[in-house]
């Protein structure tokens, strides 16, 4: 009767070199980690309805904060939802204008014309 096990056939090379290879890839890794990165960029999506004077407004004063306050290290999107009502579904935005920052992390909200510079100022944790 022959036994039902099979035995693999690996040489002790073959082992060795794997565990290797994986001691080098976690090193890598860790080291990866342990890395100061630096700060993600602010990355925002305004949500306006047409050209109505409070989106226009929005619009400006955000460009304007941001050009004072995170020269450009910033990513900007305006989103207008009447051409675009599943972008504005997808985010849940039920009123306009709406600033989201999704980055960095932790992911806010405005709502308004976005005249309050403090207001945003404290609510993206800027310090001045």
């Amino acid at each position: 009767m022959a036994n039902g096990s099979k035995k693999s056939a690996s040489n002790g090379n073959g082992d060795a070199s794997l565990k290797q290879r994986l001691r080098d890839a976690s090193a890598k890794f860790e080291a990866a980690i342990k890395r100061e990165s630096p700060p993600a960029p602010y990355s925002f999506r305004l949500y306006v309805t047409g050209s109505t004077p409070r989106s226009l407004k929005a619009v400006y004063n955000l460009k304007r904060f941001c050009e004072e306050h995170l020269s450009n290290d910033y990513d900007l999107e305006v989103i207008d939802i009447y051409k675009d009502p599943d972008a504005a579904r997808a985010e849940q935005i039920i009123a306009a204008p709406t600033l989201v920052k999704s980055l960095p992390a932790p992911l806010r909200r405005f709502v308004g014309d976005l005249s309050n510079t403090q207001n945003l100022l404290r609510g993206l944790d800027i310090h001045e």
